[in-house]
């Protein structure tokens, strides 16, 4: 049960898009059925009465499932800081916020009432202004993250380049990846790769099961440099993009190599634990004593969530005056690469120098430098992407950063 579950766990960030769930179970049963657990949950999958990706499975499944990574797959411990950073609360009145969606105004208290939002929190600097949980989350519950974990890699090759062990973003892949040598990939840069930009053939059709998402999508280790080798060039390295799982996991490869070690205990050394993460956190892993899952995948509560957010908007500068990431190393990862002016180093950039990390079924760091703001959210959207609920949620973080 374990192997299976992790491979479509893992999996889940490549089936990203596009994607809509059937359902034996329906929420209301869920929310009508309290006995539902984990323990039942896991014997569903072990039989093969339930489908072990969260991706196939319903909302009720996945409220259990996203909030207890660990329980269904291996996964490496982040411990927490034994100094967290200090939030301190500074409410804000948004009851009478209001938002627009298709040429209707909603009220954010509807938005808060929405069963696919577990958490959300806004700060400015370290003052909480505004947190809300449903009643089955809480502040210490952690939430898979999926695609911010992209963000989060990204991050970390600065951190390894800062540190010296990576000498250059021009660098190639083949020079910290040598069996990927005479190959379209290993020609091309790390930036290539931080941009999603390696001009490497990739097919991301999910659903297709012939496409290189749906074959390779999961891979990790030998098994992904393997599959990644036999890829042709379709354009010049550093000039298209190109939504790549199997690039978002290289990058993991590259850092895991350059760095001589796992990447969460990287993370918890350099990141989570100086910075001050109150509660430890998780990562995924492609296999039992395997390989953190580069673009995917950590959980971890929301506040460290938004935690996260502070260390990015302040390029990487711990509460102590340290700094971990090279000084402009966020200005470069947020300025928008030539072949997607809505992409930077796996950031995803939302004009006026806002930016957010973002994840499928709504997971979302956003980013306001300007006005010193994070915004965390938690989400159980009723699909991967392009549900009602995403669009909803992306209007309310616009409304909530405009009434700052």
């Amino acid at each position: 049960m374990v192997c299976r579950s992790v491979m479509l766990f893992a999996g889940a960030v490549g089936l990203s898009l596009g994607l809509s769930f059937s359902s034996q179970w329906s929420l209301a049963a869920h929310n009508a059925t309290p006995t539902l657990t984990k323990e039942m949950i896991a014997e569903h999958i072990k039989t093969g009465e339930m489908e072990a990706s969260p991706l196939f499975q319903t909302q009720a499944q996945r409220r259990i499932v996203f909030a207890n990574t660990s329980y269904f797959a291996p996964v490496n411990q982040i411990e927490r800081s034994t100094k967290p950073l200090t939030l301190s609360n500074n409410f804000r009145d948004f009851s009478a916020l209001t938002y627009e969606v298709d040429g209707e105004r909603f009220s954010l208290e509807s938005f808060l009432s929405s069963d696919a939002l577990m958490g959300m929190a806004v700060l400015q600097e370290r003052d909480v202004l505004f947190e809300h949980y449903a009643p089955d989350h809480g502040p210490a519950s952690r939430w898979i993250s999926f695609s911010v974990t992209k963000s989060v890699s990204s991050m970390l090759i600065g951190v390894a380049l800062n540190d010296g062990y990576i000498r250059s973003l021009d660098d190639r892949v083949a020079d910290y990846l040598p069996r990927l040598a005479g190959t379209a990939y290993g020609e091309a840069s790390i930036e290539d790769l931080l941009h999603m930009g390696s001009g490497v053939e990739w097919n991301e059709d999910y659903e297709d099961p012939e496409s290189d998402v749906s074959i390779a999508g999961a891979l990790n280790g030998i098994a992904l440099t393997r599959y990644l080798g036999t890829l042709p060039r379709m354009n010049a390295p550093g000039e298209v993009f190109n939504y790549n799982t199997g690039e978002a996991n290289l990058v993991g490869e590259v850092l895991r190599s350059a760095i001589g070690m796992n990447a969460a205990p990287y993370l918890a050394a350099k990141i989570w634990q100086p910075f001050g993460m109150e509660h430890s956190a998780s990562w995924l892993l492609d296999a039992p004593n395997g390989r953190e899952t580069g673009g995917c995948c950590i959980s971890a509560s929301v506040k460290d969530y938004a935690r996260l957010g502070l260390f990015a908007m302040n390029d990487g500068v711990l509460p102590d005056g340290t700094r971990v990431l090279p000084e402009g190393w966020m200005r470069a990862s947020t300025t928008p690469f030539k072949g997607e002016a809505d992409y930077g180093y796996m950031w995803w950039l939302l004009g006026d120098g806002r930016y957010q990390a973002s994840g499928i079924f709504g997971q979302k760091i956003f980013i306001n430098p300007s006005k010193k703001v994070v915004i965390a959210v938690h989400s159980n959207a009723a699909s991967a992407t392009g549900s009602d609920y995403a669009n909803h949620l992306n209007a309310v973080l616009e409304a909530i950063d405009n009434a700052i």
